[in-house]
């Protein structure tokens, strides 16, 4: 089968803030809401791809655009508390903004279908 580009995309970036997380000391709830939603962008997409109506991708990349939002809440949440470096944060802000333009784009496409 061929890739998926936003799936692949969203699981690097899961991976991403799996490693950035490895590297906060304290703070678990944090890490912990971080972690919960950036997996689940992807999660939710991988579902999305293998859809079994286009109600039902749709219904998935839209679970995936909330928890892009949410991802993003937490990590500007650690930005302005000062936790973790600010270089890593901007780069995973605009990754999730990244693939939250894609995901937009892409419920618009499905919408007018």
């Amino acid at each position: 089968m061929k890739p998926h580009p936003l799936a692949e995309q969203s699981l690097d970036f899961a991976v991403e803030v799996v490693r950035f997380c490895d590297t906060i000391d304290r703070h678990a709830v944090l890490k912990n809401q971080l972690l919960r939603s950036a997996t689940s962008i992807g999660a939710n997409i991988h579902e999305g791809v293998y859809a079994a109506s286009g109600s039902d991708f749709i219904a998935k990349y839209q679970i995936s655009l909330k928890e892009c939002y949410e991802t993003e809440y937490w990590l500007q949440v650690l930005q302005r508390a000062d936790i973790a470096s600010k270089d890593q944060i901007a780069l995973l802000l605009h990754r999730s903004g990244s693939i939250r333009r894609m995901l937009i784009a892409s419920i618009k496409t499905a919408k007018e279908k």
